[in-house]
């Protein structure tokens, strides 16, 4: 979910702030409140963590799609498909399709074999410490570049719907979200974030709806009608709206980096730390299941809502006023919503988009500080041995530190061109977290050794190539804000050796490869505990019972 929400230049915006700002405060109060009444208290590290399974397969999937539609897939994807058409609704279809490879492959499994962690799942077999140490490096990883990106584009966000454009209001705006993050995380552990995100997931696909009816209304439910009033209204790209190419080109790179990108997106989604604990969330394997159907289903149905939002903002704003405005592509859903509804509907879209990164950082917390405190604390540090009073106490400071990290990384990174984030954490998730999942649950084989080359080289190929990528390391565009922005700004600087911006092509294969080539090479045999682990994977036998040191 590429999140692309620079920051405006100058004190420009539509609507009412006074309003949107009244919006975003409601919002904050009534989930806050929701939040101390169903999830305030002392915890056990079980509650803390998973809600003790107390969510039903439909609340769940419910909370998986607030958790996994940020801003980004509400804004980012309507302004793509506004302005690049065919190409930004690929982008739809990449993360729809990534949830049949949560479902067939991981969420059952998942849910039957570990308690808390995704590491609970990757040591199970093998040497606690290194695995443990190695999952928790990539899991802090993964959920730091999404969190970053999230921080950041809270104050892009709101400088482009409030019309801020001071350094210090944008750095004011960060440090709220922080704050009210931690707020959701301390006081609700995870029964509260999971509240936040169902709400959250609701309004964000009802506001999207009543954009959608009401597009469909001025061209009389006629879609048609729509996308030729879209192709009139975009003369330079017409028809070729409807058609590949308009984004990604016609040569070979561009191709090539697409299908990088399409891995990334595919693949990545079922390594997403953030998402994987929400399996451990329900009481059984079967909900587990059922979380994902009805994620699948929300999910679907909100990206086909995009694909009109999409072309009602190419057909009733225009290119030429999305490109003018703050934001570029992604104020193209705000201001299809000011042209339909006026400052009142502005308002309401624009708290919905504040409530998602709200939302969405408070997951990614929850699951950091998780792992901080079960994986690092108790399973390496204290070999097993603390108390779950000390756990959850560890939990609670690494919420506020990972806030306070979060806050100060989105104030350094909100002029930077953050896309470049989420792409390295769903990079990292395909290649460090899914090939070691999926070897851990279907390969006998698989060692420590394997799963050390399989996180640590996919972690480090993907970042490294990253960083030596055109969206790093290459040159400045000619036009500032531009799809390939890069980080380096008012420079010529160009260092960049690889050629796509997104490393999956490379990266994920590369660590399926270490992976077998790590547990071929040593002479570890664990086949009696793979047994035990197929066993409890298929069964759920087991599943509540502490792991064996």
């Amino acid at each position: 979910m590429a999140l692309t929400l620079p920051m405006a230049d100058a004190a420009t915006t539509v609507g009412s702030p006074a309003l949107n700002i009244g919006i975003f405060a409601a919002f904050v109060v009534v989930t806050l409140v929701i939040v101390i009444r169903v999830a305030a208290g002392k915890k056990t590290a079980e509650q803390y963590y998973t809600a003790a399974g107390a969510f039903n397969g439909r609340q769940n999937g419910i909370a998986i799609a607030g958790d996994y539609l940020s801003a980004a897939s509400f804004l980012g994807i309507a302004g793509a498909i506004a302005l690049q058409g065919y190409d930004g609704f690929l982008y739809s279809i990449g993360f729809l399709v990534a949830w049949l490879v949560a479902l067939l492959l991981v969420a059952e499994l998942l849910r039957n074999t570990g308690r808390f962690t995704m590491a609970d799942v990757l040591s199970y077999r093998l040497k606690q410490r290194p695995v443990r140490i190695a999952t928790a490096i990539s899991v802090i990883a993964v959920s730091f570049f999404y969190l970053l990106a999230q921080m950041a584009g809270a104050g892009g966000l709101v400088s482009l719907l409030l019309g801020i454009s001071g350094e210090l209001a944008q750095d004011l705006v960060i440090a709220i979200v922080g704050i009210i993050m931690i707020a959701y995380v301390l006081i609700g552990g995870m029964k509260g974030t999971t509240w936040v995100q169902i709400i959250k997931a609701l309004l964000l696909i009802a506001g999207t709806f009543v954009i959608t009816v009401w597009v469909l209304g001025k061209y009389s439910f006629n879609i048609s009608s729509l996308f030729q009033a879209a192709a009139d209204n975009s003369p330079k790209a017409g028809e070729k709206l409807f058609e590949p190419g308009l984004k990604y080109g016609k040569n070979l790179t561009t191709k090539i980096d697409f299908i990088s990108l399409s891995m990334a997106l595919v693949l990545g989604t079922a390594g997403l730390p953030h998402v994987l604990q929400r399996f451990y969330t329900v009481p059984t394997s079967k909900q587990a299941r059922k979380s994902v159907e009805w994620a699948i289903w929300l999910i679907g149905g909100f990206y086909l809502l995009t694909l009109v939002v999409g072309y009602g903002a190419a057909a009733l704003v225009g290119p030429t006023a999305i490109n003018a405005a703050p934001g570029k592509a992604n104020a193209a859903a705000p201001l299809l919503a000011y042209e339909l509804g006026g400052s009142v509907l502005l308002g309401i879209i624009s708290g919905v988009a504040f409530a998602t990164i709200l939302a969405v950082v408070a997951g990614l917390t929850i699951t950091t500080s998780a792992t901080f405190a079960h994986d690092l604390y108790k399973e390496v540090f204290k070999r097993g041995s603390g108390s779950q009073e000390q756990e959850v106490r560890v939990a609670r400071i690494a919420a506020i530190v990972i806030g306070i990290v979060a806050i100060v990384g989105g104030i350094f990174a909100k002029s930077q061109n953050i896309a470049f984030l989420v792409a390295l954490a769903f990079a990292v998730a395909a290649s460090a977290n899914l090939p070691t999942i999926l070897y851990s649950l279907f390969w006998k084989g698989f060692n420590t050794r394997g799963a050390l080359f399989s996180i640590y080289g996919g972690l480090i190929s993907a970042i490294g190539l990253i960083i030596f990528s055109p969206v790093v390391s290459g040159k400045p565009p000619l036009e500032p804000g531009g799809p390939s922005q890069s980080m380096i700004q008012n420079t010529a600087i160009d260092f960049h050796w690889f050629p796509l911006d997104n490393p999956g092509l490379v990266s994920i294969p590369l660590a399926f490869f270490l992976g077998w080539l790590g547990s071929v090479t040593s002479k570890e045999h664990n086949a009696a505990k793979y047994a035990e682990m197929e066993v409890r994977s298929l069964t759920g036998h087991g599943v509540g019972e502490a792991i064996d040191h």
